[in-house]
């Protein structure tokens, strides 16, 4: 059976790709730093932003799918002064890079890079690192694919849960369309073995609302009381936060249906 090679498979979208690559009947190796306890995958140690393990992790691989990235603002929860102005990329710039060219060197038939929707407008200094990792995809002479997806509800799920010590949040009017990680996991899945390739069809959540709407659903959820200030943002500052609406296939999963199943987060 062909081997499937997973970079990030310890990562939050990682797991859930894990889960149903497993599910699904796949041979599957995780590269990772720390390997989990997991007897039904076979595990890689090494670090993707150094190069440590990883021609031995492409040893008889036939499709990777590339999920690791470094995003500090995911892995706090929050944005801070020093995130407007620079992010790390050795991960998702130098580690793609040379991904990409020990892939090459051992045959990999197919390289699936998953990236983030409306990054050509996107200011954040992380957004422009994966621009610039998804653009070394583009360009190699691999079989590749991108998918691209909105933020995760975990992501805003903690955002939202930084501001439950203030009286008054102030959250943008924009619309957006976040999605499960699961139902990105599953339209990755997808893409990697359906035999098509190059820019693949992107995936939101299956409801557009606007960010007030998704903060009083997490007020209700969670049983907080707080005032909410609407703030307008044009439509030119919120395409710089990031802050758009896909225009693909949309996941299974509400926000309110995601909150339900996740009390304790």
């Amino acid at each position: 059976m062909a081997l499937t090679l997973v970079t990030g498979g310890t990562g939050h979208l990682g797991r859930d790709i894990v889960d149903r690559l497993v599910r699904d009947g796949h041979r599957i190796r995780v590269f990772a730093r720390s390997p989990a306890v997991r007897p039904d995958v076979e595990w890689a140690t090494g670090d993707l932003a150094t190069g440590v393990g990883l021609r031995e992790a492409l040893h008889g691989v036939d499709t990777v799918i590339n999920a690791a990235t470094c995003s500090p603002i995911a892995r706090r929860g929050g944005v801070r002064p020093v995130d407007f102005f620079r992010s790390p990329s050795a991960v998702d710039v130098e580690g793609t890079e040379r991904l990409l060219s020990l892939c090459r060197k051992a045959s990999v038939r197919h390289f699936l890079h998953v990236s983030i929707v409306g990054l050509e407008e996107a200011t954040l200094p992380y957004a422009r690192v994966k621009l610039a990792g998804e653009r070394l995809v583009r360009a190699s002479a691999l079989s590749w694919s991108v998918v691209r997806a909105m933020p995760f509800y975990y992501l805003l799920d903690k955002f939202l849960s930084g501001l439950a010590w203030l009286p008054l949040w102030p959250v943008p009017t924009t619309t957006f369309d976040p999605v499960d990680a699961s139902d990105v996991a599953a339209h990755v899945v997808t893409c990697a073995f359906d035999g098509l390739r190059g820019e693949r069809t992107e995936i939101g959540g299956p409801e557009a609302l606007d960010l007030v709407t998704f903060a009083r659903q997490y007020q209700d959820a969670r049983k907080l009381h707080r005032r909410i200030l609407p703030i307008g943002l044009s439509d030119a500052k919120a395409r710089g936060m990031g802050i758009v609406v896909s225009r693909g296939v949309r996941g299974r999963l509400s926000w309110s249906d995601w909150l339900r199943a996740n009390r304790e987060t």
